[in-house]
């Protein structure tokens, strides 16, 4: 299989490894002189590294687009049309309105699209999936995500669009169940025009997820916390840990007692997440298979990033069907 990346900037460098690793043949196309130098420092044929990515098309079977969200709709209308399966990198595209023109290019074209919303491929989502089947804490009450720490803020979208929707989308992967309602509160501290800090209430029917993401909490903080009737899951995504507590409440009588029960640590060990994606989506591109994250469902995550944009503004909460 010929796969094009377009984009080779600090997140492409990773798939352009990755994608070699998994043993596809790699074209690679970027307008900087620079990255394209670096590519080619990496090992690439520099007769596969291009500046214009149009020029490879016709000689490859699908796309990798690593790129700035305000090019996704072009790149990914003109590569669909060609008759080249995609992987976007989240978010799909700036708004919801590009978003439903690139859900139904894909229609026309019966190409596979995949968004890549890396959190459902972590070896860590593998393990707060089984505990959940499992049944380890019970009904799911509520959950907490922290996408946070003191960084450099991305330039082409807001911090709830680049990070927050990590977990928009993975919650509702982990429980099985699309969002509802958004009440949200952003700010721009810097001046930019766009969110640098985002909490987030996000209502999965009766469940109620809390997202904090922001460009300044010293560290860096990559967990979720799944709060059951029976217990709770506390996962570090940095760590690829998974702690297990069997605390509940008990009422005696007329009161309720705190109980703290067992305690256990689950290591999740697998592939690199990023590998995991790629590899999905090779496999559907040569299986003629839906992705494992399809358009629709990148769509559903911007639909709840654009709720929160609308709970700030207005200040109130804001239903998914506020938001067609």
């Amino acid at each position: 299989m010929n796969v094009l990346l377009v984009g080779l900037g600090r997140w492409g460098e990773k798939h352009l490894r990755v994608l070699a690793d998994l043993g596809v043949t790699v074209w690679a196309s970027d307008a900087s002189p620079e990255r394209r130098a670096l590519a080619a420092k990496n090992g690439l044929d520099p007769a596969r590294i291009i500046s214009d990515f149009t020029s490879a098309l016709s000689k490859v079977d699908a796309v990798d687009i690593v790129t700035p969200a305000a090019t996704h709709l072009e790149l990914a209308t003109r590569c669909l049309r060609e008759g080249k399966d995609c992987f976007v990198e989240k978010p799909l595209t700036v708004t919801v309105s590009e978003a439903r023109q690139l859900a139904e290019v894909v229609a026309a074209t019966g190409r596979v699209l995949q968004v890549g919303h890396i959190f459902r491929f972590h070896p860590v989502s593998d393990v707060l999936r089984r505990c959940l089947a499992g049944g380890r804490v019970g009904r799911v009450r509520y959950l907490t995500g922290r996408f946070a720490g003191f960084k450099r803020p991305r330039t082409d979208v807001g911090v709830t669009q680049t990070d927050a929707i990590h977990y928009f989308d993975f919650f509702a992967h982990l429980l099985g169940r699309a969002p509802t309602a958004v009440t949200a509160t952003l700010r721009d501290y810097l001046g930019r025009g766009l969110d640098d800090l985002s909490f987030t209430t996000v209502e999965y029917g009766e469940v109620p997820a809390f997202v904090e993401a922001g460009y300044f909490a010293p560290g860096t903080y990559r967990d979720c916390l799944v709060v059951g009737d029976r217990g709770s899951l506390a996962a570090d995504f940095g760590r690829s840990l998974v702690t297990v507590f069997g605390h509940r409440h008990q009422r005696r009588d007329d009161q309720w007692t705190a109980l703290e029960g067992e305690r256990e640590e689950m290591k999740a060990a697998g592939e690199e997440p990023l590998k995991r994606e790629l590899q999905a989506f090779v496999q559907a591109v040569a299986a003629r298979t839906k992705p494992v994250v399809d358009v629709q469902e990148g769509l559903l995550a911007l639909r709840v990033v654009e709720a929160a944009q609308l709970s700030s503004r207005l200040g109130r909460r804001v239903t998914l069907d506020e938001v067609p």
